[in-house]
């Protein structure tokens, strides 16, 4: 990547100046979102756009390629000039021009934005049939290199393939060979890696470096993760409430920021490692686990009574002492899911799960029926990565926190049981005047704080926490992981932290787990295995996670 330093600030390839924007709704109202906008891009620059949800980063995106205008009511005022071209006042015929074919965007989430009934070669051929004088052979020919070039395996298939048929890494390699079809100057990419586990982010970060340099384009980098900033841009603008704050290059943004607002989004990164806690008695022992799942193929059923098994967990144990956090980490389908189902005696499982509420009155949990372990529910919980998903959207904050005391006939009368549901909203740090309302009222950090409410409200021994911050940024983590500290301390929980974020896990594990293919690889005192992994794989994840070149010369810890 070239230093910004070397583009003269005179001519940008992209120039946002004094950039306003409000919405309008059906009844008339005004609700501005972006506020005097100005940024500079030079050719060949990367330059990353930070900030929190809803500090306007994507609708500047959207902005540039006249998007927001196809679907909403807008007030704009300023300019947006790409190459020298005022963007604003072109007729429609000309920026759809230039939209996927001189100015290209992946869009955050790879799955939405693929169409489900056509194929991967059917979806890449689309930008050069409309934007090149490409015959249908020559465009298959390219889309086929496009995949062959952003690493896709078994191209000659994977044209064939639908969207459904690849992984999530696999999806955003066909998301960035799509923009990269017309071979853009300026290439937009918002939060290109959430969700994806840290060493397909780190793939798919060493490709967009990769294919910038080869082609020589700018790109527009919007994100909240810091750690990818430091790896991948020159420039960075800080946003917050519609407004750029800070603007530089990214040497002088991590090593000298001048506003309140940086400082606050830099102190939000994890960096501190957790002391290893040797915790009270065992609480959760797990035996020789294995579950195993029957692939269900079309071929395999018709031609063959042998059907192909998938060891989703193979032979694993491990033991969690009270008090403590145990890590689980690994890559997408490597089982850390799957084996918290077992615990849970949610998948069919053999090997052993014995589980101590009091040191000398073990409970083999593997052997109970589902009416025997009702019971035990309310002090084994679970948290999931998306609380959008798992809070009911027809019940209120109150009738969702206090159905678990209904289910396990606790808390006596109504009263009571609202005086708990109360109790439990102070705990999470939620006023209790929210609790009438529904769950699509609050942000994605109050919902969290309202699905770990649900969980502690029944005080149980266990906390399992899967993915709990993968889908916040990092100021609202950091706010969740304190307040996660705070509850472990006062209601003396027991944690088990399904996580693929390894700085996070880092800042708060006493125990590490690391999982590939359904088998624990390698595990110990998480300070410890941080500081020396000895397993190939582990090692692997570390680097992905800690990467320590960038284009500043500085390390990312």
């Amino acid at each position: 990547m070239q230093s910004p330093d070397q583009h003269s600030p005179s001519s940008p390839l992209l120039a946002i100046d004094n950039l306003s924007l409000t919405f309008h709704d059906v009844e008339g109202n005004r609700s501005p979102v972006l506020h005097d906008i100005s940024l500079r891009i030079a050719a060949g620059e990367c330059h990353a756009l930070v900030g929190e949800s809803g500090s306007g980063k994507s609708v500047t995106a959207l902005s540039i390629l006249r998007l927001l205008e196809e679907t909403s009511r807008i007030e704009q005022t300023g300019s947006i000039r790409f190459a020298g071209q005022e963007i604003t006042t072109l007729p429609k015929r000309e920026i759809r021009s230039i939209r996927g074919n001189r100015i290209a965007m992946i869009f955050q989430e790879p799955m939405t934005s693929l169409n489900p009934v056509y194929t991967v070669g059917t979806q890449l051929m689309e930008p050069l049939l409309l934007h090149q004088p490409v015959s249908r052979e020559a465009a298959f020919q390219q889309a086929l290199q496009l995949l062959e070039r952003t690493g896709i395996d078994n191209p000659h298939e994977r044209i064939r393939s639908y969207p459904h048929q690849l992984s999530g890494g696999q999806r955003q390699r066909v998301i960035i060979a799509m923009a990269l079809a017309c071979r853009p100057q300026l290439l937009i990419a918002d939060e290109p890696t959430t969700a994806l586990d840290v060493t397909i982010q780190n793939q798919i970060l060493d490709l967009i470096i990769d294919i910038q340099k080869e082609y020589g384009m700018a790109v527009l980098l919007i994100t909240h993760d810091l750690p990818m900033v430091k790896k991948i841009a020159d420039t960075v603008s800080i946003m917050h409430c519609g407004r750029i704050v800070e603007q530089g290059t990214v040497k002088s943004i991590f090593s000298t920021p001048e506003k309140t607002y940086t400082k606050h989004l830099l102190a939000a990164v994890p960096t501190d490692i957790q002391k290893t806690r040797c915790g009270g008695h065992i609480l959760i022992e797990i035996r020789n686990l294995s579950c195993s799942f029957t692939i269900k193929s079309p071929w395999s059923s018709l031609f063959s009574r042998n059907k192909p098994i998938r060891k989703a967990v193979d032979n694993v144990s491990l033991a969690l002492r009270a008090g403590t956090t145990l890590g689980l980490v690994g890559e997408s389908g490597s089982g850390k899911t799957t084996l918290v189902m077992c615990l849970l005696g949610l998948l069919p499982c053999r090997g052993s799960v014995t589980y101590f509420p009091q040191p000398e009155r073990p409970l083999f949990l593997t052997e109970l029926s589902g009416r025997q372990f009702r019971p035990l529910r309310k002090e084994l919980q679970i948290v999931f990565q998306d609380p959008f998903s798992s809070l009911s959207p027809r019940m209120t904050i109150a009738q969702i926190i206090a159905e678990g005391l209904v289910v396990h006939g606790l808390g006596g009368t109504r009263s009571e049981r609202r005086s708990l549901v109360e109790q439990a909203l102070r705990d999470v740090e939620l006023d209790p005047a929210l609790a009438g309302r529904f769950p699509h009222e609050f942000s994605g950090g109050q919902r969290q704080r309202i699905a770990i409410a649900r969980a502690i409200i029944l005080r149980p021994k266990l906390l399992i926490l899967d993915e709990p911050t993968s889908a916040l940024d990092m100021t609202i983590q950091k706010q969740i992981l304190e307040l996660l500290r705070q509850l472990q301390n006062r209601f003396q929980l027991t944690y088990i932290f399904i996580t693929h974020d390894l700085r996070t896990i880092r800042s708060v594990a006493d125990q590490l787990a690391v999982m590939r293919q359904g088998q624990i690889v390698e595990s110990g005192p998480a300070a410890a295995l941080f500081a020396n992994p000895n397993q190939p794989y582990t090692k692997r994840l570390f680097n992905a996670a800690f990467h320590r070149s960038t284009s500043c010369g500085d390390t990312l810890l």
